[in-house]
């Protein structure tokens, strides 16, 4: 390995510690009550030590909104070759669950931690990619005459919602007043309910 090559790598660990740590600061403490400080003391690093890889806490959290929409995306994009495209979205609505379920982490900060208004613009942006592409699954069911005289961008909002809903339920603990009822249950017969009304639009 070379020298160039170590350093890079070296880089690169460093990030993902910084990251690692970032994103169990913000889970705790939210956006507004999280500092380069608080971070740097999470991975008993000075704060200017974060500054030589990320310029504000605020480049921070992008970073680990992206890289969970990242994860998503590509979790769904390997769906692409379903043929039947209400095959696929019912697929995709389980993968998108089964990855809040699994990365409850980056699952709170890409839905449910709220960031400064100075970074809402660029993270929304980050999310734009998933969203078209649940749109064009959903318009290439419209295609194949699924959802007929319904607007694609208000049915994506609607879909996309109520899958949103069943992960929110769960990342934040709900499942739990549902008493006669285990969260896998719910989760999965949940699902199922909503596909079933989605077969019948």
């Amino acid at each position: 390995m070379t020298i160039a090559e170590r350093k890079n790598k070296e880089k690169e660990e460093m990030s993902k510690r910084i990251l690692d740590g970032a994103r169990r600061v913000f889970l705790k403490n939210g956006y507004e009550r999280t500092s380069m400080r608080n971070i740097a003391e999470e991975i008993n690093y000075s704060p200017g030590t974060l500054y030589f890889y990320f310029k504000d806490k605020g480049e921070i959290f992008n970073k680990l909104h992206e890289e969970g929409f990242r994860l998503l995306l590509a979790k769904c994009k390997v769906l692409d070759n379903v043929a039947d495209p209400f095959e696929r979205l019912k697929a995709v609505g389980k993968t998108f669950i089964q990855f809040a379920t699994e990365n409850k982490d980056y699952y709170n900060l890409m839905f449910l931690v709220d960031e400064a208004d100075d970074y809402k613009k660029g993270g929304l942006n980050v999310a734009t990619d998933a969203i078209n592409h649940l749109a064009a699954t959903i318009k290439a069911c419209q295609e194949k005459g699924h959802f007929k005289d319904m607007k694609t961008d208000y049915l994506t909002f609607m879909i996309l919602s109520s899958i949103h809903g069943i992960c929110a339920l769960f990342c934040k603990d709900r499942t739990q007043n549902f008493k006669d009822h285990t969260t896998d249950d719910l989760i999965k017969n949940g699902y199922e309910c909503f596909t079933m009304m989605l077969e019948r639009a």
